[in-house]
């Protein structure tokens, strides 16, 4: 059984998440500099099973996609190549930076923590693959009845 990996795609840095090898907790796993992702996602999946890389796609308030789209889309584009029998899925990633800062607040981290943005992406990454196992879980419920 492989595991489900999340990024939270940025220009500069990418939070990533995974899940347990059951596919029920979303963990943080590292921030890595945007231009080295593919060669981490290499490296990782030479290591891990990986059935499934879910990537968070800004939408707007109006569900059209966000100007960051451009930029998410080439690399889109890319891991469907580097990694073909790999589905990749796209999944709305709104609030979640506010999400993952709120949560940094609520869980008590400092105030010097918190402006690690890199912290913030990793969460972000966990919080994306969180909703995305919950409404998969959902989903499959609903195909049951």
């Amino acid at each position: 059984m492989g595991r489900i990996l999340a990024l939270d795609f940025g220009r500069k840095r990418t939070g990533v998440a995974v899940t347990d090898p059951l596919k029920i907790i979303a963990s943080p796993l590292a921030t890595i500099p945007t231009s080295r992702i593919e060669s981490f996602l290499f490296e990782y999946m030479g290591c891990e099973k990986v059935d499934e890389i879910v990537i968070g796609y800004p939408v707007q308030m109006n569900n059209e996609p966000s100007e960051s789209v451009k930029y998410i889309e080439p690399f889109l584009k890319r891991l469907k190549k580097l990694f073909p029998a790999t589905p990749v899925n796209r999944y709305d990633e709104r609030f979640t930076s506010k999400m993952a800062f709120q949560a940094m607040v609520d869980g008590g981290v400092k105030k010097k923590e918190r402006s690690d943005k890199g912290m913030v992406d990793r969460i972000s990454a966990s919080l994306i693959l969180q909703s995305y196992l919950e409404k998969r879980s959902f989903l499959k419920g609903k195909e049951i009845l």
